[in-house]
């Protein structure tokens, strides 16, 4: 099993755990920084994770349900080639073979043999990238797992507001922010088999910056609430 079949998944639940981790830190220490009780940080941090899932489980499904549209189109596009003009999508796929690296002779006797084995799938395949003749795309499985992702990274940062002591609260929860999207990014640098360093300061780079600008809105502009 290579490590790219893991990029569709591991995309998802990175991105939905760093953000639900960052947006929430972030929001957190922005009201805590513009000195609200514990109550009103708590309630802003809830709201926050309700509407950042919910927000992510809208902007999945919405953009792999066009994904899964422009593939359903294209699909139907091949069998109507296929049917109207099978000639025509031989040769194209002889021509794809050859820019594979066969000669010509080749080329056409492979594109012969995969086209009478199984053409619309061959097509899908070698013309489109596509692995089946079913889109690829899932959109209620995609937006369960950014919700899900997201809510389990924005818990993070709530449960330090529960346990920290009020006045500390902005540093306790930044500093275990980027804790665990050092931890983050490290995990999903080692399931991709990427470099750990690298991808840990990355992601903590990038939180700590959105963390520092919100809570210093909070500090520039903020009331007692």
């Amino acid at each position: 099993m290579h490590r790219t079949q893991r990029v569709g998944w591991l995309r998802a639940a990175v991105m939905g755990a760093n953000d639900g981790i960052v947006s929430t830190a972030s929001l957190i220490m922005g009201v805590a920084a513009a000195e609200s009780g514990r109550n009103a940080i708590l309630l802003a941090g809830l709201a926050g994770l309700v509407a950042g899932a919910t927000s992510m489980a809208a902007g999945e499904y919405v953009s792999v349900s066009s994904q899964a549209d422009t593939e359903r189109a294209d699909l139907a596009r091949e069998r109507s080639e296929l049917a109207n003009d099978p000639d025509g999508e031989l040769d194209e796929l002889t021509q794809i073979y050859q820019d594979r690296g066969l000669d010509e002779d080749l080329a056409r006797q492979v594109a012969i043999k995969m086209m009478a084995f199984d053409a619309l799938r061959t097509h899908a395949r070698d013309e489109l990238g596509l692995s089946t003749t079913e889109p690829n795309a899932r959109p209620v499985q995609a937006a369960i797992a950014s919700a899900a992702t997201f809510s389990v990274g924005a818990a993070m940062p709530l449960l330090m507001v529960v346990v920290s002591p009020e006045r500390w609260i902005v540093w306790l929860v930044g500093l275990t922010a980027l804790m665990f999207l050092a931890l983050l990014g490290g995990v999903a640098a080692f399931v991709g088999g990427a470099v750990v360093p690298k991808a840990v300061l990355r992601v903590s780079f990038w939180g700590a910056l959105a963390m520092a600008s919100t809570a210093g809105v909070g500090w520039l502009f903020g009331v007692s609430v």
